[in-house]
């Protein structure tokens, strides 16, 4: 259907049925930001035409055209939400820029429109910058998959794919959709969606995700869901739902002014009349327009804004990002942290915790032959041990046993590296299970046919995390643990770094799903750094995200964005942002007693228009003085000093 203009009317609308802008991607493309650019440039001309001694018609000539454009941004808006019964501070804003024309004060509510213009543009970027996230995770599904059809390869988009098809998934390629693998084995790297370190080891029968990589490996999975329905596709619609119930959120200011509104209203209405009828009605009138000026939130449009932005500014210095007032606000108000375990709680970066040797064998005699079986593999575990002997020869004739291992020949003798089972631990196992049982990796090494050793490789815990968990709880915050990794590596870590509830083997929407019960006993933050936490970030009241290793998406979802690897810039953020919180309650407090002695005032006539302004303008100074306090903000003492995590066993340390 068209208007009558000619125009198409399926353009997209928000909720409240204003048609959707293309998404800013700078801070100039904000339509609301370049409206108040001019209208300040216009304000600031009509003061110095003023100055000047230039006509009145001029200087209120120049204020008008800025008033027309700082209220061009959020007055038509307010007039529709209006019309649907919504009331917030725009609807203080514009009765008081009215009641300001009325009297004669247009530059008045000209710097009302401006001050509001802003804070309305400020918002709508942050709000896009979290939209654009989402479209990070397109990169995560391949642009066409390959399907056996009648014994033949086809290739076809992900979208073509049906449930039943056949997808052959080789070494390296992304896996299109969800699935399950019915020939081939491998290890995949669901990182992605799982948020697991170590690659987990798949054959037959088990499920595969889209988005996860396969590794060494040719698979043929059968498809289980569409491209519309898998993991990713329930990632973007967790996220999309979330985002949405807090772009629908009502802000602090917004808060007030529901119940403000109406009061002052039926109050300016009451002088009105009341006064009309006894006395002057054109002095009564005049003074209920200066109750609807004195009512007018000046103090409160600005104080708030300048304690955000002294507060984010703070906030970066001392290593985290916040995006916008409602995330500050929001985490001020946090009581709960919920962890995400790879990459936040500990380094993602495997490494060698523990080798365990056979008798007669030793310490070095294992590493060697480890490294030098893994010499070429990409293997996240082959970094591990590589890393640990940095001076390592090649094994000759290496091939990978696919879902099990490796063999080789070292010094004309035969060689195998791999998992319990494929390797028999023998006098091992006792160490095989223990290192299990703490959370590691365990893998054996088999040299001219016995086992000489055991090499445990581990994520482990960052070295501030115990005391960034010990910190959190000192303050009052409930601490949970979510991973997708294993039960017994999860409880291993947990309980290292001071954490008692824990949930593992989480999918995203499992973790999404604990979010959201946390959200229900107490104000909940979600802190993770990998696509798979994308959705409880977003389900949290605040979303914080580790940013120096952390995914696009991740970051881009998160309200707040921790810049460094320091760990302990999370509760010196949630510090800073509750004392930041503190303030900004401060101003509004400050700015609703002055409201409350103004308005009587203006009503029984003791303070006139002018009165009022000054008034106002003083306090705008004072809130102004008092937000800029949280801007002070101490920095943090320098990161405490790693030790190595490689623990040299004895090797006497296992006997026969």
């Amino acid at each position: 259907m068209s208007t009558a203009c000619g125009c198409a009317d399926d353009e997209p609308r928000n909720d409240e049925g204003e048609l959707e802008e293309q998404e800013p991607e700078r801070l100039w493309e904000v339509s609301e930001l370049r409206f108040a650019a001019l209208a300040g440039l216009l304000l600031l001309a009509g003061y110095i035409a003023h100055r000047a001694g230039a006509s009145e018609g001029v200087v209120t000539g120049l204020n008008a055209v800025a008033l027309a454009l700082g209220a061009w941004t959020f007055v038509p808006g307010t007039l529709r939400r209006l019309a649907m019964g919504k009331i917030g501070v725009g609807t203080l804003m514009t009765i008081a820029a009215v009641g300001a024309v009325i009297l004669g004060e247009v530059a008045e509510a000209a710097a009302l429109a401006f001050l509001y213009s802003i804070s309305e543009g400020l918002e709508e970027y942050a709000v896009a910058r979290t939209r654009r996230g989402l479209r990070a995770l397109l990169s995560l599904v391949p642009a066409e998959a390959t399907i056996l059809r009648d014994g033949a390869q086809v290739t076809v988009p992900p979208a073509a794919l049906a449930i039943g098809d056949l997808l052959l998934v080789r070494p390296g390629e992304r896996v299109a959709t969800d699935g399950v693998i019915r020939t081939g084995r491998t290890a995949l790297d669901v990182s992605a969606l799982t948020g697991e370190s170590v690659p987990v080891e798949a054959g037959p029968g088990d499920a595969v995700f889209a988005g996860s990589i396969n590794g060494t490996g040719v698979l043929e999975v059968e498809v289980t869901t569409t491209a519309e329905d898998n993991s990713l596709a329930r990632i973007v619609t967790i996220v999309e739902a979330e985002q949405s119930r807090k772009g629908n959120a009502q802000r602090l200011a917004d808060r007030i002014a529901q119940p403000l509104v109406p009061g002052i209203m039926v109050l300016a209405a009451i002088i009105a009349i009341v006064g009309s009828l006894l006395g002057d009605a054109a002095t009564w009138i005049e003074r209920a327009l200066v109750v609807l000026v004195a009512a007018s939130p000046c103090a409160l449009a600005i104080s708030v804004p300048v304690t955000v932005v002294a507060a984010i500014g703070a906030a970066s210095r001392i290593g985290a990002l916040v995006k916008g007032g409602a995330a500050l606000e929001a985490l001020g108000r946090i009581r709960a942290v919920a962890l995400d375990k790879t990459g936040t709680l500990t380094r993602n970066q495997p490494a060698v915790v523990e080798v365990a040797t056979a008798t007669g064998h030793t310490r070095e005699q294992v590493m060697d032959i480890a490294a030098a079986l893994e010499s070429r593999s990409e293997h996240p575990l082959a970094r591990a041990i590589l890393a640990a002997v940095p001076d390592h020869r090649d094994a000759d004739g290496v091939e990978a046993v696919t879902g099990a291992g490796l063999t080789g020949t070292i010094d004309g003798r035969p060689a195998r590296l791999g998992r319990p089972g494929w390797i028999p631990a023998g006098a091992l196992a006792e160490p095989v299970t223990r290192m299990q049982a703490a959370g590691a990796t365990a893998v054996l090494i088999e040299y001219d046919g016995a086992v000489i050793g055991v090499v445990a490789v581990r994520d482990d815990l960052r070295p501030e995390a115990a005391e960034v968990v010990a910190r959190l709880r000192a303050d009052g915050y409930q601490v949970t643990m979510l991973t997708g990794d294993n039960e017994r590596t999860a409880t291993a870590l947990a309980a290292q770094a001071g954490i008692t509830e824990v949930h593992a083997e989480l999918r995203p929407e499992d973790k999404s799903a604990i979010i959201h019960r946390l959200r229900e006993d107490r104000p909940t933050a979600m802190v993770g750094d990998g696509v798979n936490d994308a959705p409880a970030l977003a389900t949290a009241d605040v979303g914080i995200a580790m940013g120096a290793m952390g995914s696009d998406v991740a970051i881009e979802t998160a309200d707040v964005a921790l810049m460094g690897e320091d760990l302990r810039h999370l509760p010196h953020t949630l510090t800073h942002a509750r004392r930041a919180r503190s303030i900004m309650l401060q101003n509004v407090g400050l700015s609703l007693v002055l409201i409350a002695i103004l308005i009587p005032l203006a009503a029984l006539g003791v303070l006139g228009l002018a009165a009022v302004v000054l008034v106002h303008e003083v306090a705008e100074i004072f809130v102004i003085g008092n937000g800029v306090r949280a801007g002070r903000v101490r920095p943090l003492p320098p990161a405490p000093v790693s030790m190595p995590t490689t623990v040299a066993v004895p090797a006497d340390a296992v006997a026969k």
